[in-house]
């Protein structure tokens, strides 16, 4: 029996995806690093804010959940964090007792638009400027086919 770790047939797919992973771990890291020391902002806050910004500023928390690209753990209690600094507030759902919303305030917007520079800055300098933007638009295709989102 072959050892599937080692086999060559697979090795062209196990470096590209070691190869993704350290890239997205370096980037997350060098983002969050900045965003933390110049806004006081998490990324996965900022994450948060961005999701309900972008959807109209309102989710169903279970939307929120699986929208959010950095951080799904500890959604509620990210969202007490956001509700008790006066970014998100939490309202009920009329049609359904046990569901809950979550809506970007007015101050949550004005924050993710004072924070937004910085994190666009940083991806300009950790990420899209070291790519042509052909190669971007490869790795948005393909990338796109990985996680099944449509172009």
């Amino acid at each position: 029996m072959t050892d599937v770790a080692f086999n060559p047939q697979n090795e062209n797919a196990l470096v590209a995806w070691t190869t993704f992973l350290q890239a997205h771990a370096s980037v997350i890291r060098r983002l969050e690093s900045e965003l933390e020391s110049e806004t006081g902002m998490s990324i996965a806050d900022y994450d948060v804010l961005v999701t309900l910004a972008r959807a109209g500023r309102t989710l169903r928390m279970s939307d929120l959940a699986e929208r959010v690209v950095l951080s799904r753990s500890g959604m509620t209690r990210r969202v007490d964090r956001l509700e008790a600094a006066g970014l998100v507030e939490r309202r009920d759902c009329a049609t359904d007792r046990r569901g809950a919303f979550a809506h970007l305030t007015e101050a949550g917007l004005e924050r993710l638009q004072q924070v937004g520079p910085v994190h666009l800055r940083g991806i300009e300098r950790h990420f899209s400027s070291r790519l042509a933007p052909a190669e971007l638009e490869r790795l948005r295709s393909a990338l796109s086919k990985v996680a099944c989102v449509e172009p």
